[in-house]
């Protein structure tokens, strides 16, 4: 309650200081003022982190970590398109998440298939 109250506060403050020309933006549902523009901004960090495994040895990737970012990547991108208002930010941060994901299962299934060929030709 603190906090909300705290929020609201500085977003009245603020409020008188954004030009016309982001008025529209501000006053969006999914806008600053609420918490469907900050959840998308701050869900980036997921997306950073999936960029920092990028150059990870593929043995050392995680099959269920990456399973789960591509999932719930790809499940909050169709979720952001069928809500009122549709969310694009959230949109676009989920298909970096699923994307990320994704390729980081593909480099593990790669490693997997190398790793049986040769053992095979051993």
């Amino acid at each position: 309650m603190v906090l909300s109250a705290a929020y609201r506060s500085v977003v009245r403050a603020a409020d008188v200081y954004v030009p016309n020309k982001l008025r529209p933006l501000w006053e969006h549902p999914a806008g600053p003022k609420t918490v469907f523009f900050w959840a998308p901004a701050f869900k980036w960090c997921l997306v950073i982190a999936g960029l920092g495994d990028v150059n990870r040895p593929a043995e050392k990737l995680s099959v269920g970590q990456a399973g789960a970012l591509a999932a719930t990547g790809l499940i909050w991108s169709r979720y952001s398109m069928v809500i009122k208002p549709k969310n694009y930010s959230l949109f676009s941060v989920n298909i970096f998440v699923a994307a990320t994901g994704l390729f980081q299962l593909g480099k593990i299934f790669k490693y997997h298939r190398e790793q049986r060929a040769l053992k095979a030709a051993s």
